[in-house]
């Protein structure tokens, strides 16, 4: 699934190459995503101007200059493909086509799990999909208190698991989670009891400078992810831990003999990478 730093590339991209210009026609090829597509959201945004783009977690926000704005997110496997020129061969799970003054913008997803819907832009902050997100990593309002005290609440939950609960800090997914435990020197299965405020302290530190770093890459590109020109990303190229079991930890002096390498479990459903040496 695309996380923050695949989905902020796309938003970049989009700002990049389509910027402020007028949505001309909007083609609806397949409307079951996670939720059908509305049926008016054609009319709705045919003829508006776009006016601001945002990134809420894993949503990419478009504001329109009519009132509207779209309301995006690219589920399991979605891909966004931008070009000046219209597509001439449409791909099997092309499922929107949108015609801009820009240029066109493909929106691909081959599981449907994705987004694509209208909000009003006054009542966006409200949205059943966004209105309980927690705390973006790099808003200012994310604290040691904040997310000691959030932590605690939690108690007995695996310290993993609490940072893919997007009502807490909102956008980390299970990639960036491995990466950012092991750079914190925490075992993923430590209970979040256990962790005080200075851990806090490193867990925010690190889980920017991985987002920041994964931004400047591209994002990671496992499966179907591709940045919107249809190039890679190639953050995965710099993961510690993220699927490597049984290799050297990057920043340990260990025996990779003795110990096995990078270790994999699986908490909470998810597959885990990490180090049980560096790792506490």
């Amino acid at each position: 699934m695309p996380e923050l730093p695949e989905v902020e590339t796309i938003k970049r991209a989009l700002e990049n190459k389509i910027g402020f210009a007028q949505i001309i026609d909007v083609k609806i090829n397949n409307p079951r995503l996670r939720i059908t597509i509305p049926e008016d959201l054609s009319t709705k945004i045919t003829q508006a101007n776009i006016c601001k783009y945002a990134r809420v977690a894993k949503y990419i926000v478009i504001e329109l200059d009519n009132g509207y704005s779209i309301l995006w997110h690219m589920g399991m496997s979605g891909k966004v493909k931008i070009s000046q020129y219209a597509p001439k061969i449409q791909d099997k799970h092309d499922h929107i086509i949108i015609k801009t003054s820009a240029g066109y913008v493909v929106y691909n997803d081959p599981r449907r799990f994705g987004l694509f819907t209208i909000s009003e832009t006054k009542n966006i902050g409200s949205n059943s999909f966004i209105k309980n997100i927690g705390i973006d990593p790099f808003d200012n309002k994310l604290t040691s208190t904040y997310l000691y005290d959030k932590l605690q609440k939690k108690a007995k939950t695996p310290i993993k698991i609490a940072l893919l609960d997007q009502t807490i800090i909102s956008g980390i997914g299970n990639i960036y989670a491995s990466e950012i435990l092991y750079e914190s020197h925490i075992l993923p299965m430590r209970i979040c009891r256990d962790i005080s405020v200075d851990d806090c302290v490193l867990l925010i530190n690190n889980t920017r400078k991985v987002l920041l770093k994964a931004i400047e890459a591209g994002g990671s590109t496992l499966k179907d992810y591709k940045k919107p020109d249809g190039s890679l990303g190639y953050f995965q190229n710099m993961h510690c831990v993220y699927n490597k079991t049984g290799q050297k930890c990057p920043n340990c002096i260990c025996d990779i003999k003795i110990t096995g390498g990078i270790q994999k479990s699986i908490i909470g459903g998810r597959s885990t990478f990490y180090c049980k040496d560096l790792q506490k």
